[in-house]
């Protein structure tokens, strides 16, 4: 595990709740100073601060997910800055976390990103719901013929929708089935990788197949909407 913050309090003291719970930790003073521990000694999970001089959180995440490093990371990010804690999960990050926290909650959420690391690659049969084509085998997806980019949580996401076509899947089973969460936690992230998952999918003017049930959750459907 590697933690990363500039404040060398907040890098001590989770640290130290992380080490309490079982983990082994390395820590990194900031952006540099992590992508060089990770090239040394790939962690198998990375806590990182989004808000460090120099090179900041989202540039670090952006640097591992170009390099094909798909190591779980968890961002960490103060209550008034919305704009950089989805800059960092657009650039690829798993999962964040508003300071000040629990670290027991840290900790849970690290364990469910470790639990979906474990899992085999989905398997299984080709399919096209309206103009989406997923072949799970591949992890490719293309919308009209023409190959999509999907991160490696976008992919699960659109797979865990496909694999209940026309039946709404709620916000709590899509954290279950993508995130490997077995608790309830109050975060918008489900709907934050939605909304990257419309965007891809309906950058070419391409119907809406990732549908809103207002109060319950999200369904694919074979006939889209506009």
């Amino acid at each position: 595990m590697l933690m990363v913050d500039d404040d060398p309090d907040v890098r001590r003291s989770v640290a130290r709740g992380l080490r309490m719970s079982g983990f082994t930790v390395d820590t990194a003073v900031d952006g540099r100073d992590a992508l060089r521990r990770v090239g040394a000694d790939a962690p198998d999970a990375v806590v990182l601060d989004i808000q460090m001089p120099g090179l900041d959180g989202v540039a670090v995440v952006t640097a591992l997910r170009a390099m094909g490093n798909e190591v779980p990371i968890c961002v960490l990010s103060a209550l008034d800055t919305v704009n950089d804690r989805v800059a960092g999960l657009e650039a690829g990050a798993d999962d964040y976390l508003i300071k000040p926290f629990d670290i027991t909650e840290l900790v849970a959420r690290l364990r469910a990103l470790l639990r979906r690391g474990t899992v085999l690659p989905r398997r299984g049969a080709a399919r096209t719901i309206g103009s989406v084509h997923i072949d799970p085998a591949s992890r490719l997806v293309f919308v009209d013929g023409a190959r999509i980019d999907l991160t490696k949580r976008e992919f699960e996401l659109l797979a865990a929708l496909s694999d209940n076509v026309g039946v709404v899947v709620t916000r709590e089973r899509l954290m279950e089935l993508v995130w490997g969460y077995d608790f309830s936690a109050d975060t918008n992230v489900v709907d934050v990788f939605i909304s990257y998952l419309r965007r891809k999918l309906e950058a070419g003017g391409a119907d809406r197949v990732v549908q809103t049930v207002r109060g319950v959750g999200f369904v694919l459907r074979e006939e889209p909407v506009r």
